[in-house]
């Protein structure tokens, strides 16, 4: 079965919004090495909304030569909005509706990982749903201080277990979580 894997860049404060902004200071070889890899297990393109609007407007204009605009052109996307009633950027489907249904039918599908770029609200409506397989965070060493986060205080508690981390040389930290039960309390010795 496939997995569906959330890939973001995200602030120590938790800011997911425009990237563009503070993280490419911190881009480096092995960052593109994360971020390449992600791709190379892909061949599905998830999207929010206002995400996919936002990469329709810039990635049809771009050409081979900057990177990865190959990849974010050709590779299937699947957009989930309830409003959007037309794709502008091809190969694109729109599902809404019963969309846990539907992406539990896509996940069924032989094919690689179908990967989440951006979209924290769907980020976190898949993660309560128990239909996010991963989640792989860029956690950049800045304070951003302002923007949407990854988690707003209307998040319900959602466990998650560390599968792998590592410090890339600029400092930005790799992480993989996967879903788990949020342990119990542990009571304390008397």
């Amino acid at each position: 079965m496939r997995k569906i894997v959330a890939g973001l860049f995200i602030s120590l404060d938790g800011v997911v919004e425009a990237p563009d902004q503070w993280h490419f200071p911190y881009f480096s070889d092995e960052m593109g090495e994360a971020v390449g890899g992600q791709m190379a297990d892909t061949d599905t393109m998830l999207l929010g909304r206002h995400t996919y609007e936002a990469f329709a407007e810039y990635w049809p204009h771009q050409n081979s030569d900057v990177p990865p605009a190959d990849f974010m052109n050709g590779v299937q996307k699947v957009v989930v909005s309830t409003t959007l009633d037309k794709a502008t950027w091809e190969p694109t489907t729109i599902i809404g509706g019963d969309v846990n249904a539907q992406l539990t039918a896509l996940k069924a599908q032989p094919g690689k990982n179908i990967s989440i770029t951006g979209s924290p609200t769907l980020v976190r409506t898949l993660l309560r749903d128990g239909l996010l397989d991963e989640l792989r965070l860029l956690v950049h060493p800045i304070v951003v201080g302002h923007g949407q986060r990854l988690f707003d205080e209307t998040a319900e508690s959602i466990g998650l277990a560390l599968v792998s981390s590592r410090t890339i040389t600029n400092g930005v930290l790799e992480l993989v979580y996967t879903p788990a039960p949020i342990p119990a309390p542990q009571s304390p010795e008397a």
